[in-house]
């Protein structure tokens, strides 16, 4: 009976084997080298360290912002300085049932986003109701914004990415990067702004939540002065501060913060 043929793995097959015979008589057999595979493209996009600094700087400033307004500041001055050849950033967020905030940064574009916001109408606030990237070649000419063109021209506008925020159960907003210039964001830049946007999502949100346990918590401390001073119940307590803010013409939580300072000054 023949020996079975031996299967050469598909990798070998009609690979020549080379007998090498070096000078201590011992011989070796190899086969010839694999052509090296051709370089790959650099890859596109910033650098992975620079945004993970970038990141962790954002985190750091925020979350040490004493409140969500200096918070919204501090988000578009940083983008504003670490985006390049970005003009201006302008953080918009609309809150539930709340009025718009909006933080700026850089000299250009200050009527653009006052004509905007006053107007209810523009690309960053289009972005922030759709939730969508909203991009713009040219300010000055773009049809879909006719009554901001004029302060795009007098501003010094060109192309603009808006890129929104969706805090979760909190919030919608957008990020919103100029170009001094007509023209698209550099794809690295907007790569670049996208990831700022998206970890100020969370960390807005996480302010949103540190907010509402310390307005709690001064409102509770408000409703026991009330009930203290009148000898009232709780519910009854709450209606009072209530209807103090609203004759005041003052959120509950000012109302409340003013009641216990108050308190503690008489008290002393």
């Amino acid at each position: 009976m023949s020996a079975p043929k031996r299967r050469v793995p598909a990798a070998q097959r009609g690979a020549r084997l080379t007998r090498r015979t070096p000078k201590d008589g011992t011989s070796t057999i190899s086969t010839p080298r694999r052509s090296a595979a051709p370089h790959a493209a650099p890859p596109s996009g910033p650098h992975p360290v620079e945004l993970a600094g970038l990141l962790h700087e954002l985190t750091v400033r925020l979350l040490a912002a004493d409140s969500l307004t200096q918070a919204l500041d501090r988000f578009a001055a940083l983008a504003a300085g670490a985006l390049p050849g970005v003009a201006r950033c302008s953080v918009a967020l609309i809150g539930e049932g709340g009025p718009l905030t909006a933080a700026t940064a850089g000299q250009a574009g200050q009527t653009f986003d006052q004509l905007q916001y006053a107007g209810s109408t523009g690309p960053g606030l289009e972005a922030a109701r759709t939730r969508t990237l909203i991009t713009s070649g040219d300010l000055t000419t773009d049809e879909r914004w006719p009554e901001l063109a004029h302060a795009a021209r007098t501003d010094g506008l060109g192309g603009l990415a808006a890129i929104p925020l969706d805090v979760r159960r909190t919030a919608v907003g957008a990020l919103s990067v100029y170009l001094d210039h007509a023209g698209d964001v550099d794809p690295e830049v907007l790569v670049t702004a996208m990831a700022l946007a998206g970890q100020a999502e969370v960390l807005i949100g996480e302010l949103h939540r540190r907010e509402a346990l310390t307005e709690g918590a001064e409102v509770d401390r408000a409703v026991g002065v009330i009930i203290a001073q009148r000898g009232c119940g709780i519910q009854e307590a709450y209606a009072i501060l209530q209807e103090s803010a609203q004759r005041l013409g003052l959120d509950r939580t000012t109302v409340a913060t003013r009641l216990v300072t108050a308190a503690a000054r008489n008290s002393g």
